[in-house]
């Protein structure tokens, strides 16, 4: 039977009428039995010329009949076939189409075959939508899945496969949930389920990932989906991109712990700081649990030494949870790791050690049973040991364990704590310089400045002291109490120019020579002309250092000398703020003394002030930070220290706090030393003046008066020897004085003798030879008491020495400031002329000891 033969156009609708597509219908023995508009556009042929003619004689022509014959013969074989085939239009010329063929069954038996054909550019374009499809089932790296609206699986790749763990056959029909584990299946779900509902992709979203049949590794996946739907607008399921980016989320991780760790360890110079911040950056994102041990000279900001056996002492513990397990040593103890543990080989090899499995480790063996057990319950399994090395020195070794993550320790681990090891390393070491920097500058101004502030019968004393840089502690201010003869005391405030180590190493010499001065009974403004010298001197020897080595070659001081007896205060200054003085009123006043130039300008004089200063006067010496905190100027500053000092019934203590909190910042600017002295007053009935002659008979009568004042005071026991102490001194001033001499007395907790004469000749101690007459005196002076010492004034010198006092004879009945009582009592007066004559006659017969 004769086949239909037609002719047709192509519909819009048709999925294969696409560009420039031609279609035509051959029946079973290859006749054109329907041909296209667009085929007679494509080849030239109308209609009429090629409905009943066969294939062969109406296209092939002279072309390559292979080709021909195979897609024939897959035709037959397969039922269709796809290709491309040369044929000849109608002019001749060789044209490549591309042939879809598909086998067309029609009622019966007949079978018709259409075949669909366009240029070969646009049969390359389908052929790669084709390889595009099957490329990303069949060989794609990267995970693809096909949901249905619902989210059940209806295909899925080859690489998804793999990634579940289940063959792909098996995958159409089941949920997400059944190859992903629960704690990560909501999550996954939930972002599919809002890509159908909004029709918003997602890209590259990353997400953590635990399989089913792999729970113990942690993946990081990267997902992108987006929503499927036909031309209609009907949702056909939802497309989902799934790839493994587990390392390069670790590796971007570590990055971002190593800048956290730039950012986090060493924050601070503390040698402990700087070990808890490093623990602190390795848990958890690297570990379950650190801890850094340090050597034990490391720990206390010494150098380290090289002994790999050394003990080490736990510096810092970080765990998850945070409190640290029980198999954990605690942060200050003690150890020694055994020769086979990792931290042991680690130290000795300076280098880190990974125990991926650590019961494969050597160390497992060496622990005790109970220890093993401990560690298994915890499920300790993987653990990591780097060395803590700064400028070649070891100082000590970090540790990193896992028990909570299933996966162990790898190399790329290994390399990330390692950079760790020797960030911390540096700052650890740089704090542990500054420790020993820091120390020993504290020494140094420990070592300068009085620890404390020696208690004196004459003053009460309170001060405090701010150095600029509290990092160090040391700075060029300084202040001294230094007790002088006859109950005299030294109140010394000074300020070196600058600050830091180098202005404290001058303060120190500076105040070496100050307690020399004061020791030779100079007066302050001859004090202040040595020391000007000296400051003049150190200039001169000092070379420059550079920026960082600054010379110190000027300095300003304030030095008063307080006596207790005649209740009157000396003062000079060079350069310095002037004194306050309270009186016991609640008056403040600044005195105006001669200013006097700055130390180390050399040349200029001091002059010396005398006040008188009642019983409870506060005298407040201070440096120049005091004034000048917060940038204010001079008069502001005095108008607040006179409002801090106004209450005179405070304490000490309590004035010295309400200056700092008037007048001083936080942190001040400049070095600041104040010091605060409330005056005392000898009771009049605890000193004994008299005015002796220059006569022969002055040694005997003061013999005898002192004899009388002993008697009186109840000091007879120490008669003897006061008198033989004073019988020296005095023969001493009539045989190399002039004029007459003035015997002193002074009974404190101490019995001072004092002999005053118009001679500047010093005395000095020296050893007689058995021939000779005299030279012993002075020599049995400093064999009786317990100091002897002379000072000078501007119209001679005085000779003093000191006998200590049992309790009992200090007059401590009376209470224990009842020496320093005023009362009423009358000094007692010389004796009569007629006196010291009948004393003359006695003693003529007397042989004084020649010193």
């Amino acid at each position: 039977m004769d086949t239909p033969v037609t002719t047709f156009s192509e519909s819009p609708d048709d999925p294969f009428a696409v560009r420039r597509s031609a279609s035509a219908v051959l029946d079973g023995q290859g006749r054109v039995v329907g041909w296209s508009e667009r085929a007679e556009a494509l080849l030239g042929y109308s209609p009429e010329e090629a409905l009943g003619r066969t294939a062969r004689d109406l296209l092939l022509g002279a072309c390559d009949e292979d080709v021909v014959m195979a897609a024939v013969t897959a035709c037959v074989s397969a039922g269709g076939w796809f290709g491309v085939i040369p044929v000849r239009d109608r002019s001749g010329k060789r044209v490549e189409l591309g042939c879809r063929v598909r086998a067309v069954v029609r009622s019966g038996t007949s079978v018709e075959w259409l075949l669909v054909s366009a240029p070969a550019e646009q049969v390359i374009q389908w052929e790669t939508d084709r390889s595009v499809l099957d490329g990303m089932f069949r060989r794609s790296p990267i995970g693809l899945a096909v949901l249905a609206p619902d989210l059940s699986l209806l295909r899925v790749n080859r690489a998804i496969a793999r990634f579940g763990g289940i063959p792909a056959e098996y995958y159409p029909g089941m949920r997400i949930g059944d190859f992903v584990a629960d704690r990560d299946t909501a999550m996954v779900e939930s972002g599919l389920r809002r890509v159908v509902d909004t029709g918003e992709p997602l890209i590259f979203t990353e997400q953590p990932c635990h399989l089913r049949h792999d729970p113990g590794r942690e993946m990081f996946v990267s997902v992108s989906a987006f929503r499927m739907q036909d031309s209609s607008g009907r949702i056909l399921g939802v497309t989902e991109l799934v790839e493994d980016v587990t390392d390069r989320y670790r590796a971007r991780r570590r990055l971002a712990l190593l800048n956290e760790a730039g950012a986090r360890i060493g924050t601070t110079l503390d040698v402990e700081v700087t070990a808890r911040e490093l623990a602190e950056v390795a848990v958890p994102d690297l570990a379950d649990c650190a801890s850094v041990d340090l050597l034990e000279p490391v720990a206390r900001g010494e150098e380290p030494g090289q002994e790999p056996s050394a003990a080490l002492r736990r510096t810092a513990v970080r765990s998850v949870p945070p409190e640290a397990p029980p198999v954990m040593f605690p942060v200050g103890h003690t150890m020694h790791f055994p020769p086979e543990a990792p931290q042991a080989r680690c130290l000795a090899e300076r280098r880190p050690v990974l125990e991926a499995v650590l019961e494969c480790s050597p160390a497992w063996s060496s622990l005790d049973t109970d220890k093993v057990e401990r560690i298994r319950d915890l499920g300790v399994h993987s653990l990591i040991a780097v060395p803590l090395v700064a400028r070649g020195l070891v100082l000590g070794v970090v540790s990193l364990w896992r028990w909570r993550r299933p996966e162990p320790f790898e190399e790329d681990d290994l390399t990330l704590a390692e950079e760790f090891a020797a960030r911390a390393a540096v700052c650890i070491d740089n704090a542990r310089r500054y420790t020993q920097q820091q120390q020993a500058a504290v020494a140094l101004q420990r070592s300068l400045l009085p620890r404390e502030v020696p208690e004196h019968h004459a003053v009460e004393i309170a001060h405090r002291y701010r150095p600029a840089d509290a990092t160090t502690g040391v700075g060029g201010d300084w202040f001294d109490v230094i007790p002088l003869s006859g109950l005299r005391v030294a109140l010394v405030v000074g300020d070196v120019v600058g600050r830091g180590i180098h202005a404290a190493a001058t303060m120190g010499r500076l105040r070496t020579a100050v307690h020399t001065l004061a020791n030779l009974d100079l007066p302050p403004d001859e004090v202040l002309s040595h020391l000007d010298d000296l400051v003049d001197r150190l200039a001169a020897e000092q070379e420059a250092t550079g920026e960082r080595s600054p010379q110190v070659i000027g300095a300003t001081c304030l030095y008063a000398v307080y006596d207790p007896v005649s209740g009157r205060c000396a003062l000079a200054r060079a350069g310095h703020p002037p004194p306050a003085v309270v009186t016991p009123d609640g008056r403040v006043d600044f005195p105006d003394l001669p200013a006097g130039p700055p130390l180390g300008l050399g040349g200029l004089p001091f002059e010396t002030v005398e006040l008188p200063l009642p019983e409870g006067s506060l005298l407040v010496l201070y440096t120049d930070g005091l004034l000048a905190a917060w940038r204010r100027d001079l008069d502001e500053g005095l108008a607040l220290l006179r409002g801090a000092l106004s209450d005179p019934a405070r304490s000490l203590d309590d004035t010295c706090k309400a200056v700092e909190d008037a007048l001083l910042p936080e942190s001040p600017s400049d070095d600041i030393a104040m010091l605060a002295a409330r005056t005392r007053c000898l009771a009049e009935h605890q000193v004994a003046t008299w005015e002796l002659p220059a006569e022969p008979t002055a040694a005997a009568e003061a013999r005898k008066l002192v004899a009388t004042q002993l008697d009186d005071w109840g000091l007879e026991e120490t008669a003897l020897t006061t008198e033989l102490i004073v019988s020296e001194l005095v023969t001493n001033a009539y045989r190399y004085s002039s004029g007459p001499a003035t015997l002193r007395l002074i009974r404190d907790h101490h019995l001072i003798c004092e002999v005053s004469d118009t001679s500047s000749t010093s005395p000095h101690l020296r050893h007689a030879a058995t021939t000779d007459e005299g030279g012993r005196g002075l020599f049995l002076v400093a064999q009786l008491t317990e100091r002897w010492g002379t000072r000078y004034v501007r119209n001679g010198k005085t000779i003093w020495a000191e006998q200590p006092l049992e309790p009992a004879a200090r007059g401590e009945e009376y209470g224990q400031d009842a020496l320093w009582l005023p009362t009423s009592t009358p000094t007692p007066t010389p004796t009569s002329d007629s006196d010291s004559a009948s004393n003359a006659d006695s003693a003529s017969n007397a042989s004084p000891s020649t010193p």
